[in-house]
């Protein structure tokens, strides 16, 4: 059964962030530099200075922050950030959008142009004090995620309707080229975020259609859990549970009346084969 986590609505929720330590969920309303936050006992609610869009958590007082000039370590109780590595910060056109830790305490990082530009983003990893960029001419990077076996990423572009996957070395960086996992073109589906349970299967939301699709490692749809907002984006795993965040970014005045729950964030329920997310190593 789905039902509001938390009411605040997002102009564009993203990047939903399971805190294991805290046990709190983390996310972004991107266009309003607001960082979010809600546990059993407590919410929780930072203003940025600039758009932020995903995250890590790196110990029980510090996140990763993935913004649209850099990645900081950012403080949760003094709210101080503190710079790790510019990403296009010398492009005032660009932003970050997706990312996520991978399991040898790496972060991927998508990019993207801020009207959506296309061919004008990217896809990056950050590892061992290094930012290496992986993929240039992707237009909305989403879905990054990682086998649980570590021995694929996963990556999407969300206006050409696919998903990729891609073989990992021992150190967790690309080998050859990605291959398609899933195109989405003939069902109409659009790929936003998306995360890795233990037994291999993705959930996946899909921008636009008001859900969350369940696949298999094969590709395989397994099933769909529908949402009351049109605009899902990120699902995270939390203490076996399954959260997703939305938008009403673009919605005209009478859909959002229609869907008045529209950027509010998500409690689908008791998920089997859910998993914390690694952390990323500072």
């Amino acid at each position: 059964m789905t039902t509001v986590f938390d009411s605040r609505p997002c102009h564009l929720g993203e990047g939903a962030l399971w805190h294991p330590s805290r046990q709190m969920l983390f996310w972004f309303d991107i266009l309003n530099n607001r960082l979010l936050g809600r546990g059993a006992l407590a919410t929780y609610q930072a203003e940025l200075p600039e758009r932020h869009s995903a995250a890590a958590w790196i110990d029980a007082d510090r996140l990763l922050l993935a913004s649209e000039t850099g990645l900081w370590w950012f403080d949760l109780d003094s709210r101080r950030r503190g710079l790790l590595v510019e990403v296009e910060a010398d492009d005032p056109a660009t932003r970050s959008n997706d990312g996520r830790a991978d399991p040898w305490g790496g972060y991927w990082i998508g990019t993207m142009d801020k009207q959506a530009r296309p061919g004008a983003g990217a896809l990056y990893r950050f590892f061992g004090g290094k930012l290496v960029r992986l993929r240039t001419g992707l237009s909305i990077p989403n879905s990054i995620c990682f086998a649980p076996d570590r021995s694929l990423a996963y990556f999407a572009d969300t206006p050409r309707q696919r998903v990729w996957r891609w073989a990992l070395d021992e150190s967790g960086w690309p080998r050859g080229e990605p291959t398609t996992f899933l195109n989405l073109t003939a069902a109409g589906l659009y790929p936003d975020g998306a995360i890795t349970a233990t037994d291999g299967t993705l959930w996946m939301a899909h921008w636009g259609a008001g859900c969350v699709g369940h696949y298999d490692a094969a590709g395989a749809c397994l099933g769909r859990r529908e949402l009351p907002s049109p605009q899902p984006t990120c699902p995270a795993f939390g203490a076996g549970r399954l959260y997703v965040t939305s938008a009403w970014e673009g919605m005209a005045p009478q859909a959002r009346i229609t869907h008045p729950l529209a950027g509010q964030t998500f409690d689908l329920g008791q998920i089997a084969h859910g998993r914390d997310e690694p952390a990323f190593r500072l």
